[in-house]
């Protein structure tokens, strides 16, 4: 459907593809059946750009996770999100994956470290040691998601990341 995206998603119920058709019909003008990009605020990117910014927004979020301990992951995926998010589709989308995944991962966390401390104090101090390796666990999970989103992004494939809510599109 799309020569510049060969996985051009293909189901109408899926965000990217309605992102994707909704900024294709904002650029069509009338000129015979031809569009022609209008500017949206930033100078539009190449494809091949597109796909690299896109990447950047998952593998930046998973480098600073792990220079950080997980901290700081939101910045990259903040970043790209803001420079990029109008000049294409196809970026905006994976620098929004990329964030969500980060809002989710913070939120598991937070559930996470409450049961740790609730269970801990429950089992007299036992659960702090056994529970220890399941706050681990939001993190490294954001990690493969990231991991996976940056390699989708780069071979040019829409993506929308599991066990991930969609709080910016």
């Amino acid at each position: 459907m799309s020569d510049q995206y060969p996985n051009y998603p293909q189901n109408p119920m899926d965000p990217a593809y309605q992102a994707y058709e909704a900024e294709r019909a904002q650029r069509a003008q009338g000129d015979g059946g031809y569009a022609r990009p209008q500017p949206t605020g930033g100078a539009g990117i190449s494809p091949d750009e597109e796909r690299t910014w896109g990447a950047l927004s998952h593998a930046g979020a998973l480098a600073a996770m792990i220079f950080s301990v997980g901290f700081l992951g939101f910045v990259a995926s903040i970043v790209v999100f803001v420079l990029y998010k109008d000049r294409g589709p196809f970026v905006r989308a994976h620098a929004a994956n990329s964030i969500n995944v980060q809002i989710t991962m913070f939120i598991w966390w937070l559930v996470v470290g409450v049961l740790y401390v609730v269970l801990g104090v429950l089992t007299l101090g036992i659960g702090f040691f056994v529970f220890l390796p399941v706050l681990a666990a939001p993190p490294v999970i954001a990690g493969v998601i990231h991991a996976i989103g940056a390699w989708n992004a780069y071979q040019g494939e829409w993506w929308s990341p599991p066990l991930t809510a969609q709080f910016v599109k």
